[in-house]
């Protein structure tokens, strides 16, 4: 069994939020690196509870899409959590994607000048206190480098672990060695001896990032060019059923977990030997929902 434990990503659902505060604690209990909010719901309120509802285990936010609030209301927040929970609180930002920005009437502008915007607007708010570590949100070179320029690390959503390697060049030897600098990924995962199911789970998980195309692009780069254009050929036909036609089994290896407890223990081994020093596994499961995953998850370690 791996004695490198990985993060896990958390929501705080409606009507389960007193269950996912215990099931934090419990997390904590069993030795898991970090816990890690994504955009769903607001995970800048989960951290805060998780402030005083843990002890000892890192957490934070990846991502918060910055356009969301104005810069002083989130200086003053994520001080306070950082602040409260001695320092373990890490503030990942991040563009977020256009369906999410026009559901809220939101424009976004350009990516990079803007991340190098907000963050230097959260470091000059006055009278806030301390800040905590900024994490980026990246997925290709020109952001990870940024991430080393102006931030104390980056996490990637669904990266490709074949592609760490020439990703992770953009930054220096020094980040890439420092425990100072977080380099994490979100990797959904799904446990099951079933292979085929597990695989069908992740799938279905990822076929929404498929029309997202700043993730079609980054996966062109990372080796996986023809089953993008194969995407977006099904998608300009209007043919939605063939998308998942395109997300083949070696690409779904590459970006995410499945199978049995040792397949996705010696999986994670493979995300930290590629680079990644916390994997931050997104739990689903093929036998019901999100506090099932999280029972198979904790069953495993």
């Amino acid at each position: 069994m791996t004695t490198r434990m990985p993060a896990l990503s958390l929501a705080a659902v409606p009507g389960r939020r007193r269950a996912t505060i215990s099931l934090a604690m419990e997390i904590e209990k069993k030795g898991f690196s970090g816990i890690y909010g994504p955009s769903l719901g607001d995970s800048l309120a989960l951290c805060e509870a998780l402030a005083f509802a843990t002890k000892k285990i890192h957490f934070g936010t990846t991502i918060m899409p910055f356009y969301f609030r104005q810069v002083v209301d989130f200086a003053s927040t994520v001080s306070f959590i950082h602040e409260l929970s001695d320092g373990r609180f890490r503030f990942g930002i991040g563009v977020s994607h256009e369906p999410a920005l026009k559901a809220r009437g939101i424009s976004s502008g350009k990516p990079l000048e803007d991340t190098r915007k907000f963050v230097a607007e959260l470091r000059s708010t006055p009278r806030v206190g301390e800040l905590p570590p900024i994490i980026l949100a990246a997925l290709r070179k020109k952001m990870i480098n940024l991430s080393e320029e102006i931030a104390e690390g980056m996490v990637f959503a669904n990266g490709a672990r074949s592609n760490m390697k020439e990703s992770l060049q953009a930054i220096s030897e020094k980040a890439r060695n420092s425990a100072d600098f977080f380099i994490g990924d979100m990797i959904p995962t799904c446990i099951n001896d079933d292979i085929k199911l597990a695989k069908a789970v992740n799938r279905k998980t990822l076929t929404s990032y498929a029309y997202l195309p700043n993730y079609r692009n980054y996966w062109k780069e990372a080796g996986y060019r023809e089953e993008m254009e194969g995407i977006e050929a099904a998608i300009s036909a209007g043919d939605r059923e063939k998308v998942q036609y395109f997300l083949t089994d070696s690409w779904l290896s590459d970006t995410t977990l499945f199978g049995s407890a040792s397949q996705v223990r010696e999986g994670v081994e493979a995300w930290f030997d590629a680079g990644i020093k916390t994997p931050i596994l997104v739990p689903s499961s093929a036998n019901g929902g999100q506090m099932i995953a999280f029972e198979e998850m904790l069953a495993i370690w």
